[in-house]
């Protein structure tokens, strides 16, 4: 019986921690292509300096996890990725509790992208 309970807690507390941030898009890859020269987004990507030198995207700035996100312009819509969308998703509750109101989450992540 105390096994199940603290196995329910467990499922609870993963499926809160992992739940998409209110107000955050998220878009593929696929979608992320027809965006890279929209000049109106800020693309960061939020992996270890060693991770992004490894393999980037042109348009992403590496800003690693951690980082302080408050200078950041509010004006423009911010694109994040990360390896494989849980990072950024992450930075991507943060931006919105620092009062960004335009993130969208690159879901898959590098993992996914495709050049």
């Amino acid at each position: 019986m105390e096994t199940w309970f603290v196995i329910g807690i467990l499922i609870i507390f993963l499926i809160w921690r992992f739940r998409p941030a209110k107000g955050v898009k998220t878009i593929s890859t696929s979608e992320l292509k027809t965006l890279l020269n929209d000049e109106n987004k800020l693309f960061i990507d939020v992996r270890t300096p060693g991770e992004f030198k490894g393999r980037n995207i042109r348009q992403f700035k590496n800003i690693p996890l951690g980082s302080d996100f408050s200078k950041l312009p509010k004006d423009k819509e911010i694109v994040v990725i990360c390896q494989s969308g849980m990072r950024s998703s992450q930075a991507c509750k943060q931006l919105k509790k620092l009062g960004f109101e335009n993130v969208t989450n690159v879901r898959g992540g590098m993992s996914a992208w495709r050049n």
